[in-house]
């Protein structure tokens, strides 16, 4: 009876501690990991079962002056009524399968996709405002990760038992932008070592500067994912919160400089296994342990980094996939746009927002607009500003130094003079930055740079202010029927090419002009103010559709010729 019953039972439930303490799969339903933790139990189970019951009967024969073996196995027959339950329970996990793929498909739940980011119109020079000198964040990841390998290389105690992580999360932190980043015990032997002092360090980063510090703290940290067996983080948070799927981990600080961790919880939204968001944040204390659990709209406002900058990226790629439903992102793709392939972060109100481009699903390297979405609260707003996505700024800003060869960072959007602005800054083979840029989102043809902010800054200024005098004083205006209208890409930005009926003049409009641009038909009516090239072309600086007016006209010269008659 123990042999056959108990045993495997006592067995499986060793197997199943071990597995649940070094695995950590989450006890709820929706989550893949308890799925595959009820497998191995199951599995682990019936092997145990098998091993524990089965009864080995050996006989030896003399055949021929040979010894031969024969084994005997008893066991059980699967008859029909196993076979019925067998097919019954492929059946309803079938069906259930079917299901939950339906109710959580985007297919069938465009719409609810679609609505999960809440996107709100902004206005740009009301929402960003400018920065000073001192806010302007000139360091990325990769250059932060430079200046504290170098600055933890530089004390010899540190550096033989810990490392600096590879998280640098970005904060705002006493009205600037920071990088922050834990250490992390350098290995096991290590973490023997000095696991009852904790980690003694952080790295801040303040990204305009790039002053870098080591902040030592009174008490070390003592739960971290470098940290081992109970105090390992996510095993910490796993045996309090048993049910919450964590998204992701973050490290940040308080006003007071004090460390936390912070995990992201994440829920299925639509249908059972669909639509996946954060719903909550569990605080973890990096020296003490205690754990705090916020819904999202109770987190406290001096976090940072609450929604993933990948997830809320994906929400918004739905919101601009699905606004006319699915099927029209198979065949018409009317009004489909998505997300440019690359973010930043900017900071404001105390906050850090998410900054990408959005483009046409057919990706011509423009942009029609941008958005920014709250890493905390997940408000979006959205700027309908047409111009270059950031990779062409980028390669705009670096033809600028080509022969010192530095390479751009990602842009970041500011305000300068009222103007969406690029701010890039440039770094040599090292990962130092060297120098720094400012391209017009408008016209990345106009870009500053400088070895300094201030000569960037400058630079640029004064090329917007040519650029605005010299459309003022030579623009002139235009007006007719679209005759004949083509586009074509050049340099990385779509460029509209327009006759006007009884004039033989090419009118050429950039893709930043009007959004009406690639809807445009011959036969339609338009006013354009352009300015006269050297070359016969005629560049427009502003475009209006003015049907009404074009057929108002037509129809009073045909009244003056019939009266005449």
């Amino acid at each position: 009876m123990f042999r056959k019953h108990v045993l495997p039972i006592l067995l499986t439930l060793i197997a199943g501690f071990l597995y649940f303490y070094f695995s950590l799969p989450v006890l709820n339903i929706r989550s893949s990991s308890l799925w595959g933790f009820l497998l191995f139990l199951v599995i682990f189970y019936l092997i145990a079962r098998l091993f524990c019951s089965v009864r080995l009967k050996k006989y030896i024969h003399i055949k021929q002056g040979k010894f031969t073996w024969e084994h005997h196995a008893s066991g059980h027959t699967f008859g029909k009524k196993g076979k019925i339950i067998l097919g019954a329970a492929i059946g309803v996990i079938v069906v259930a399968g079917a299901a939950i793929w339906i109710s959580s498909s985007q297919m069938f739940r465009a719409s609810a996709y679609q609505q999960m980011l809440t996107v709100e119109e902004g206005v740009f020079q009301e929402d960003i405002a400018e920065l000073s000198f001192s806010q302007i964040p000139v360091v990325d990841k990769d250059t932060a990760q430079r200046l504290g390998g170098r600055k933890i290389g530089d004390m010899v105690d540190l550096v033989s038992q810990f490392s600096v992580s590879d998280l640098y999360t970005q904060i705002n932190y006493q009205q600037k932008p920071f990088r922050v980043s834990p250490l992390e015990y350098a290995s096991f032997f290590k973490w023997i070592a000095n696991r009852d002092e904790g980690i003694p360090y952080y790295v801040t980063i303040d990204m305009a500067s790039q002053d870098t510090q080591m902040v030592q703290l009174e008490e070390g940290m003592k739960y971290s994912p470098s940290e081992y067996f109970n105090r390992d983080l996510v095993r910490h948070i796993r045996f309090q919160y048993p049910t919450k799927m964590i998204y992701n981990l973050n490290f940040e600080i308080d006003d007071q400089g004090h460390p936390y961790w912070t995990a992201s919880v994440y829920d299925y939204t639509i249908g059972f296994l669909g639509g996946k968001d954060i719903t909550g944040l569990i605080l973890v204390d990096a020296v003490t342990g205690d754990t705090t659990y916020y819904k999202v709209g109770e987190v406290p406002s001096w976090l940072d980094q609450v929604f993933s900058a990948g997830l809320v990226v994906e929400q918004a790629d739905y919101w601009g996939k699905y606004g006319n439903g699915y099927w029209n992102t198979v065949f018409s793709q009317k009004g489909v746009v998505t997300t440019t392939q690359g973010y930043n972060y900017i900071a404001l109100n105390d906050d850090v927002w998410l900054f990408t481009g959005i483009t046409s699903v057919v990706s011509d390297k423009s942009n029609i607009g941008f958005i920014l979405i709250n890493l905390r609260t997940k408000e979006c707003k959205r700027y309908a500003v047409n111009g270059a996505e950031e990779f062409s700024a980028m390669s705009s800003a670096e033809g600028k130094v080509q022969e010192k060869g530095y390479t751009a960072t990602f842009p970041i959007l500011m305000n300068i003079a009222d103007q969406p602005t690029y701010f890039i800054s440039l770094k040599d083979n090292a990962g130092l930055v060297k120098a720094y840029s400012f391209v017009s989102v408008a016209d990345y043809q106009i870009v500053g740079v400088g070895d300094t902010l201030e000569e960037a800054q400058d630079e640029y200024i004064r090329l917007l202010g040519s650029e605005s005098t010299a459309a003022e004083t030579e623009a002139k205006e235009a007006v007719g029927t679209i005759e004949q209208i083509a586009s074509a890409v050049k340099e990385g930005n779509s460029y509209y090419y327009i006759r006007l009926q009884n004039d033989d003049t090419v009118y050429i409009a950039s893709i930043q002009i009007s959004d009406l641009l690639p809807i445009l038909q011959p036969g339609e009516g338009v006013l354009l103010e352009y300015t006269q090239r050297d070359d016969g072309f005629r560049d427009v600086t502003s475009l209006t559709r003015v049907e009404e007016t074009i057929t108002d006209i037509t129809s009073s010269v045909q009244d003056g010729a019939g009266a005449a008659q």
